[in-house]
């Protein structure tokens, strides 16, 4: 155990972690499958654009599709092959639909396009290259958010970083991979940290590690002694309790630093940026050697002969990669993510994208049958553990009603959909369903009135533009009126002069 302090945050629960059967698996690399489908929506923000055309021939690393915005990423090819397709195909989403991919057809010689590390050139061309650098290579958070990892480099204006939070929690039951990447690269998790230390200007760098992981707190902790007389800032290993949803962002930055991050603030307006283990390993990989984001160490386990933590190519269906762990046929869905907050997948088709983190075979030996739902008792149950402070059961009451008024008078947006009260809800009530439908609402609702908001705009200027038309023609009008009456005025003058001076020359003729 570290000195550190750590701070309780409200709410929580232990539970089983469920971990044994893959933490002692050490990670291998899955066969390449023949054909791999890679969705262009790989992280939040826009979509890359594709760059290559059906038909062409694409090597290892090389990139199918460019980020064209900022919050987006790249795209790469994770193994030599053909481009047979670029077209709808299902993904890994719970609502089965189908997005843009790009099918590669692999060739079987997994050649390499040309690689060019850059480190030296970071410290170097500074901050802002690097943060290009890594879009191009298609770095993402890899802990669940998918969010792009340069995005999170830049820093908040007028507020200096403090405190780099390594992520190593891994606080959902099942899941190993994080595990077992802190235990065997560990040196390369250190280089990583050590970098974005210096590249942020952290104060202190804190790698969070569950005190069900002793091993992986023990081989962080040689690596970074061996590499801790290259930098002069303060770069800790601390054990936290094993109480989820512990490695869920606010709660983790709440455990290590006491600062509570309300809705709307992000973490680097407090002086806190938090990268997961797996992403710091990705980022390394891509400045030191080069390497796009291309695969995954992704856990499988549950109702399969062969669980473990295996390093998957990027668009390798999910159907391939039950058949490698042997699944066994009185299995009754897969679910994508942990118990907790994963969700059921609804076609095998579907590839593994880089948020994915595990596939849990599920079968009624690991996930017995819930009770009916019944109604709410009011027992208050999901209260005391909901881990935001909220009041689960009054966002239930008006979420079934509809009433998103209410519902949102109660700080829904703050609900992280951790689970913790549908976990103890002693009615069966799936409530995070409840809250994500109510959410979705409550965006579309809004999306619908900034739309119509947008439209009244619209129309008031072209109103506006049309009345500023009529008044500057009939201005316009006025003026050319006034001018011609002018210019009548002048001519009548002029004939009347011309007129006057015949006149005159007449009565002198006259008089010679």
């Amino acid at each position: 155990m570290s000195g550190q302090k750590i701070f309780s945050f409200p709410g929580g629960i232990k539970l089983a972690h469920r971990k044994e059967a893959s933490s002692e698996k050490a990670i291998e690399p899955l066969p390449m499958p023949d054909r791999l489908i890679l969705p262009l929506r790989h992280s939040a923000g826009s979509a890359p654009m594709p760059i290559v055309k059906t038909g062409e021939k694409v090597k290892k690393g090389q990139c199918l599709a460019s980020a064209e915005s900022w919050i987006s990423a790249s795209l790469h090819a994770p193994t030599s092959g053909t481009v047979r397709d670029i077209g709808d195909y299902p993904i890994a989403h719970p609502s089965g639909l189908a997005a843009l991919c790009i099918v590669i057809e692999a060739d079987g010689e997994d050649a390499w396009v040309e690689r060019r590390p850059f480190l030296e050139d970071s410290a170097r061309l500074g901050p802002e290259a690097t943060q290009r650098y890594l879009q191009g290579m298609g770095v993402v958070g890899m802990g669940g958010a998918v969010l792009p990892s340069h995005v999170k480099l830049s820093k908040a204006p007028g507020i200096s970083l403090e405190t780099l939070i390594v992520n190593g929690a891994e606080c959902e039951p099942f899941i190993t991979c994080d595990d077992r990447l802190m235990r065997e690269r560990s040196d390369e998790i250190a280089s990583g940290i050590i970098f974005l230390v210096e590249l942020l200007g952290a104060r202190e760098a804190i790698i969070a590690i569950e005190d069900n992981k002793p091993e992986a707190a023990a081989a962080m902790r040689a690596a970074l002694s061996a590499r801790l007389e290259t930098t002069a800032n303060d770069i800790r290993v601390t054990i936290i309790p094993a109480v989820y949803p512990a490695g869920s962002l606010k709660q983790l930055i709440y455990m290590l630093t006491g600062k509570r991050a309300p809705a709307g603030v992000l973490p680097a307006q407090l002086g806190v940026q938090c990268f997961n283990t797996a992403t710091i390993h990705a980022i390394w990989r891509a400045l030191a050697h080069g390497e796009p984001v291309i695969s995954r160490i992704i856990t499988v386990t549950g109702n399969v002969n062969r669980p473990g933590n295996l390093e998957a190519p990027l668009g390798t269906p999910i159907l391939d990669i039950l058949r490698y762990a042997e699944v066994r046929p009185e299995t009754d869905g897969c679910l994508v993510g942990g118990p907790m907050m994963g969700f059921l997948l609804p076609n095998y088709d579907a590839p593994i994208g880089k948020g994915a983190n595990c596939l849990i075979a599920r079968s009624p030996e690991f996930f017995p049958a819930r009770a009916p739902e019944s109604p709410c008792m009011r027992c208050t149950s999901c209260a005391q553990v909901c881990p935001q402070g909220l009041l689960p059961y009054e966002m239930y009451r008006w979420s079934r009603v509809k009433d998103f008024a209410k519902v949102i008078n109660y700080n829904i947006n703050e609900c992280i959909e951790c689970g913790c009260c549908s976990y103890v809800c002693a009615s069966s009530i799936p409530l995070v369903q409840y809250f994500r439908f109510a959410k979705d609402e409550i965006r579309t609702a809004a999306r619908k009135k900034e739309a119509a908001d947008k439209a009244r705009e619209r129309f008031e200027f072209r109103q506006f533009r049309i009345e500023r038309e009529k008044e500057e023609r009939s201005l316009k009008l006025a003026r050319a009126a006034q001018k011609s009456a002018a210019e009548q005025a002048e001519i009548a003058a002029a004939v009347e002069r011309v007129g006057s001076s015949g006149a005159t020359t007449r009565e002198h003729g006259e008089k010679a």
